[in-house]
């Protein structure tokens, strides 16, 4: 490994800024380095700057887990609800990066809302704001309870402006705002905010971490509603120690499923782990279904009675993504409907945690798949090194298959696009993950996607392709139509040969939906003489074998004249009777012949279109003989 080499891993070991991975280029330049080390210093420093971007990603994704998993914490211990939200703005603003974070609260009394806790704000006017409901970008979140963002407030007309609140935000100086509602059922109770002085522009993944602290804010205040009601219930009830011992059961178990919970997510435990430590803990059983959400989304994020069964639905950012479910406990306590719901939470960061990864790995995939299409000159043993990491099998035969959605009809539908589009992201997601399960790879590209999968035993590009369609078309139940290239053997060994398996790929699926075979896969040589004319390795011989081979070889082992009988009927057009003056044999001579022939060749041998593909294999097998010299 070079001196400039080591310089990269230092820089990525001390966390440098990206302006100091150009100072090993300049130093090269200026000690004279000629033009392929300086080349080469080149793409060492992009893909040092590649894998530093990755790790600055994996960073700020732990440092936003580490946050939600505090504020749980907090939350488990809960003591004073002030330093909770105060420790929840906190983390808001610093993960978002805003210069202020602030979190407002609806007053029932006094019909308004006012600030309850601010971060970052410099404007006494601001901190001690109360505006009527309605009014104002929050107005419109607790209106919608859905969150809102706007890239500049002032020009943004779409929520009722007020002299008091526009006066406020101006004083503050804020510019870009984002707003997500903190709801205990179908109520909203208040707004967590997030805003900068300068206009900006909130990412999905943002919005959806500034709603997991929202909940942890609307779980704060519930709990302490909660705790208030509990010690008022205490107060008034006559049998206040069964009462105590009753709810210290209760807390326990609380405080048993916190701690086993946090212990979960430390080692690495997965949804099916909480499933079973919530189950020990309340009694019952607990599992995670997919489908299984039922009412509870509409429950606001609180545990909702289903028959005998609790659901607790499991959502992050307005995104439902399952529900856990819990079996045979129909009277619930409701601290233990807590113990589900935060339960709940944990496996929805979990689901979060588990899809990040997972799209990083497939973007990793479609990036190295790229670099074999686009640029094939790339440093060879560093492809192996990124599939090996991917724990692709780079010494198998793979094969390269073009896959499409196939829509029937024209393009005058003015939702036409978009459709066209989402198809598009949806047979990407299915590509990648098939493409995981084979240990392949898959990228987005023309229209479609491509794929670059190993062959199994035994198995042909044919096959391939037939199981990628029925495969890809069972996820998205649409029809996919898949085109198959012939085996490249070790890809990354001959990294040019990708790019022509490809468009070899890509002609044998424009040949399926022009032959009507929509939903279908298929490989260049299941074509007939269409699949010559489109392999780009023009296999004559596997064409001439695939179609007349059987004959050739009956006239090879038994000395038969069957393969100068074909040739004959054809150019006799199809007449036995002028056949047989061609070869001067009797007519019957003739018909024993073309009987024996479509045993060979099967029954529809004289079909137009396998009696054209007979002919042109007669042609090139005549060729062949010629230039044998036979």
């Amino acid at each position: 490994m070079s001196h400039e080499h080591v310089s990269y891993l230092e820089l990525l070991a001390r966390g440098a800024g990206t302006e100091a991975y150009d100072r090993p280029v300049l130093l090269a330049r200026a000690s004279g380095a000629g033009p392929e080390a300086l080349a080469e210093l080149e793409e060492a420093k992009q893909l040092a700057l590649r894998v530093r971007a990755e790790l600055e990603g994996r960073r700020r994704r732990e440092a936003e887990l580490s946050a939600l998993f505090a504020t749980a914490h907090d939350l488990a211990g809960l003591r004073d609800l002030d330093a909770v939200l105060r420790a929840i703005v906190q983390r808001a603003r610093s993960l978002l990066g805003t210069e202020v974070a602030y979190l407002s609260l609806n007053d029932p009394a006094a019909g308004d809302t006012y600030m309850r806790v601010t971060e970052g704000s410099v404007s006494a006017r601001f901190q001690q704001l109360r505006l009527g409901m309605g009014e104002g970008l929050g107005g419109l979140v607790a209106q919608t309870a859905r969150p809102y963002v706007t890239d500049d407030y002032f020009d943004d007309a779409r929520f009722q402006h007020t002299r008091t609140i526009d006066t406020a935000v101006r004083d503050e100086g804020l510019v870009a705002i984002l707003g997500v509602p903190l709801s205990l059922g179908s109520q909203v109770i208040g707004v967590l905010f997030a805003a900068d002085r300068r206009a900006r522009v909130f990412e999905r993944e943002q919005v959806a971490l500034l709603g997991s602290f929202a909940a942890h804010a609307a779980v704060a205040i519930d709990t302490a509603n909660l705790l208030a009601e509990t010690r008022s219930a205490l107060a008034e009830l006559e049998r206040a120690n069964d009462i105590i011992r009753e709810h210290s059961g209760v807390i326990e178990r609380a405080s048993e499923v916190h701690d086993r919970l946090s212990e979960l997510v430390l080692h690495g435990g997965g949804v099916k782990d909480v499933a079973q430590a919530v189950s020990e803990v309340l009694g019952g059983t607990v599992e995670f279904s997919e489908q299984g959400a039922g009412a509870a989304p509409r429950a606001g994020g609180h545990a909702v009675r289903e028959g005998d069964d609790w659901v607790a639905a499991v959502s992050a950012g307005g995104e439902t993504l399952g529900a856990l479910v819990l079996h045979g406990q129909p009277d619930l306590d409701p601290v233990d409907q807590r113990t589900l719901e935060r339960a709940a939470l944990v496996t929805s960061l979990l689901l979060l945690a588990r899809r990040s990864a997972g799209e990083a790995e497939q973007r990793v995939r479609g990036e190295l798949l790229d670099d074999l299409l686009d640029a094939p000159d790339r440093d060879r043993r560093l492809l192996k090194e990124r599939a090996a990491r991917l724990r692709t099998d780079s010494e198998a035969p793979h094969v390269v298959l073009a896959a499409r959605i196939e829509r029937a009809g024209g393009t005058t539908d003015p939702d036409a696009g978009g459709r066209e589009g989402a198809d598009r992201q949806r047979l990407w997601s299915a590509a990648t993950h098939l493409a995981a399960t084979r240990h392949g790879l898959a990228s987005a590209r023309d229209g479609g996607t491509v794929l670059l999968l190993p062959l199994g035993p035994r198995e042909s590009a044919t096959d391939l392709a037939r199981q990628t369609a029925r495969s890809l078309g069972g996820t998205l139940r649409e029809p996919v139509t898949v085109g198959a290239s012939a085996p490249v053997r070790a890809p990354l060994d001959r990294p040019d040969q990708v790019a022509v398996a490809y468009e070899e790929a890509r002609r044998c699926l424009d040949a399926l939906v022009l032959l009507h075979r929509t939903g279908q896969g298929a490989a260049a040589e299941d074509l007939g003489f269409l699949g010559l004319l489109l392999a780009d390795g023009r296999d004559i011989d596997g064409f001439v074998d695939r179609t007349i081979g059987q004959v050739v070889a009956y006239d090879r082992r038994r000395g038969t004249d069957l393969v100068r009988t074909l040739d004959a009927y054809f150019a006799s057009g199809m007449s036995p009777a002028r056949t047989k003056d061609e070869l001067h044999v009797h007519v019957n001579t003739v018909a024993q012949r073309l009987e024996r022939v479509g045993r060979l060749l099967g029954p529809d041998w004289q079909s137009p279109s396998r009696a054209l593909e007979i002919q042109l294999a007669l042609r090139l097998h005549a060729l062949a003989d010629a230039v044998n010299g036979k």
